[in-house]
């Protein structure tokens, strides 16, 4: 089978990729022609466990081609799957703009039947309006199906998740479509993956509710680890005491600045638009959002009560950007809000990350960038944790502590125990415990 990816962002560089390991032959198309020439050139945009390797050994057995080229792309392809960015606009809604464009181009090189598919995460409602622009823009009426088939990939797990899913997700109307998907999936009957099979705006809003209720999860721990502070208890024993319960679980229960990253904040931003426009309030989206959204101001009041309460003219160092480990994606990161906040306040920072460093140069160019955990550390007052990524869990505390100015240590992912802190001499501060 020969299948177009469209957008070689993180989407769709993973799904085309490890379609690619399943034998598969895939395009991977993007109009931005320096990062084809990049992905040409064996360089990887972003960091993600694995993938690298990936790509190289594909593109060496020509599974994987990159190319500007959506027209060829289109003609030769039965499968096209449309992977491209759908970033929130001022109202909060996803901006399909790129999706439109995409769709447009399919109705104007469609030269025989084709299954187009919705692997970027879009409104409920999306995929009827592909099928719309692509009518119009058909220069010959070809017949094509239109199937929704979410992502449900981690940062920092991606392959993983893609090669051992919990479940593929199938949003389709006819029965052509369902069969050429679930054989393109077909490697994954042999680890029995569950395929839900339904509509496409079901499929789409499967997405939705998906992240959303990880977010719930999120806030509902934070909530509760504001809770445990203020009566004097333990919220990782809490947290253990609700994930023992099957129907709860220990996934996602773990507190800390807040969620953040490509997926949560945008999708619970869409959800919220799309029920307005319906005229539904959410009010259990609303809040999950809301306590998201105060959790970095809770941060900085935190790390500005562990050094006395003066934010002003101090220097912290920061230990991790990334709003997750094992990835570089600094979007919505929890790290870079509250030191906004912090360097708002009069503070200085400096700053370590073993992958996110360029993106946060980027960005922020007010921090200092050190070489490592203990650069990071020389001479500030203090040290904050806000990102675990697993270097930072065997830290050097008797290093950590000559490099430092002062030892005091603001564990924002409660990576460390407070008595072990305590004992080596720190001034340490956790969430929720």
């Amino acid at each position: 089978m020969n299948i177009a990816i469209v957008g070689t962002g993180y989407v769709g560089l993973v799904t085309g990729t490890c379609f690619a390991e399943f034998g598969v032959n895939v395009v991977a198309v993007d109009k931005d022609q320096a990062k084809i020439d990049m992905l040409r050139a064996g360089k990887i945009p972003f960091y993600e466990p694995g993938l690298e390797e990936l790509v190289e050994r594909n593109v060496r057995e020509a599974r994987l081609s990159f190319s500007s080229d959506i027209k060829a792309a289109v003609e030769n392809s039965l499968v096209i799957l449309i992977a491209v960015g759908t970033p929130s606009d001022d109202s909060g809604a996803a901006d399909l703009t790129f999706v439109r464009e995409v769709a447009a181009s399919i109705g104007r090189y469609m030269n025989s039947y084709k299954v187009i598919v919705t692997k970027s995460t879009v409104p409920m409602g999306t995929g009827a309006m592909i099928r719309r622009v692509i009518e119009e823009n058909q220069v010959m009426h070809r017949p094509f199906s239109v199937a929704s088939n979410p992502e449900f990939l981690r940062e920092g797990a991606a392959i993983e998740d893609f090669m051992r899913p919990n479940r593929i997700v199938i949003g389709a109307e006819d029965d052509q479509a369902i069969t050429i998907l679930k054989d393109l999936y077909n490697p994954l009957y042999l680890i029995e993956t569950p395929i839900v099979i339904t509509d496409v705006v079901t499929a789409e809003i499967i997405k939705y509710a998906s992240n959303s209720f990880l977010a719930t999860k999120i806030s509902f721990i934070n909530e509760m680890a504001g809770l445990c502070e203020a009566v004097g208890a333990d919220v990782h024993q809490v947290a253990r005491g609700m994930g023992l319960d099957n129907r709860i679980g220990n996934k996602f229960l773990h507190p800390g600045p807040g969620y953040g990253g490509s997926c949560f904040p945008k999708d619970i931003r869409a959800i919220l638009n799309v029920a307005r426009n319906c005229g539904i309030t959410l009010r259990l989206m609303t809040a999950v959002s809301q306590v998201n959204e105060d959790q970095p101001a809770r941060m900085v009041e935190k790390i500005k009560a562990a050094i006395g309460g003066t934010l002003e003219g101090k220097k912290f160092s920061f230990l991790g950007l990334s709003f997750k480990p094992n990835t570089s994606d600094i979007r919505e990161s929890p790290a870079l809000r509250i030191i906004r906040m912090l360097l708002a306040a009069g503070a200085a920072v400096r700053a370590y990350d073993p992958a996110a460093m360029d993106e946060a140069r980027s960005v922020q160019t007010e921090i200092e960038y050190a070489d490592d955990s203990y650069d990071a550390a020389r001479g500030c007052d203090a040290l904050v944790i806000a990102t675990e990524w697993n270097q930072f869990r065997k830290l050097d505390w008797d290093k950590m502590k000559a490099a430092l100015k002062e030892p005091v240590v603001i564990d924002l992912r409660n990576v460390y125990e407070p008595a072990q802190m305590i004992e080596a001499g720190f001034r340490y501060t956790a969430v929720g415990r």
